[in-house]
């Protein structure tokens, strides 16, 4: 792994940073008068949660043979709408301006389960912005787009700082039960803060 991470520092530093910067850009044009986005972001992979992804096992072999290659969102993006009903807008936008890899729409399983929301795209990554990056070669093809809410992408942020950070006294089931609790909250508040609007709107 010691090759791996040279590698991907390499790319880090020579690509993966000033393309995630240009495509900050790019997007912010792109979403041009749309109404109600709260911000849009991007951010190379950091190296160690890179290490980690390409470290993971499943059935007890490596699940990337090639992770500078397969891991897909080297290179994550978001953008943050102010209410669940602008999500669908938004993606339409995108996706008349991108050539989609993957997407999906990550709900729980269960409609009595509650979890993390949000919208997933893997999406080919625009010619014009290899420009921006010191070595074109080190580009990745894909970057990953996710489109939540701002209670989304609130819950989510604070989930995972929670619940995924190594070495630390694990969540028992009681706190796992809040966290679920605090994301039925989250998808209320979405849902009255979107009726709300629409009937202000009318």
């Amino acid at each position: 792994m010691t090759d791996l991470r040279t590698d991907y520092t390499n790319r880090y530093t020579k690509a993966l940073t000033p393309v995630a910067t240009a495509l900050v850009g790019n997007l912010t044009e792109i979403l041009a008068g749309t109404p109600r986005v709260d911000r849009v972001t991007a951010r190379p992979k950091s190296i160690d949660r890179f290490m980690s992804k390409a470290a993971k096992a499943d059935g007890g072999k490596l699940k990337y043979d090639d992770p500078l290659n397969q891991i897909q969102d080297q290179i994550g993006s978001r953008i943050i709408a102010f209410y669940s009903s602008d999500v669908p807008v938004i993606e339409e936008v995108i996706l008349r301006e991108f050539r989609p890899i993957e997407s999906k729409h990550v709900v729980p399983q269960h409609q009595w389960e509650f979890g993390y929301f949000g919208r997933h795209h893997i999406l080919l990554m625009p010619s014009d912005l290899y420009g921006a990056a010191e070595d074109k070669a080190l580009v990745p093809d894909v970057f990953e787009l996710q489109i939540k809410t701002l209670f989304q992408h609130a819950w989510s942020e604070a989930e995972h700082d929670l619940g995924y950070k190594p070495g630390e006294q694990p969540l028992n089931p009681e706190d796992e039960r809040l966290l679920a609790f605090t994301s039925a909250q989250a998808w209320g508040a979405d849902r009255i803060f979107d009726d709300l609007f629409k009937k202000r709107s009318s």
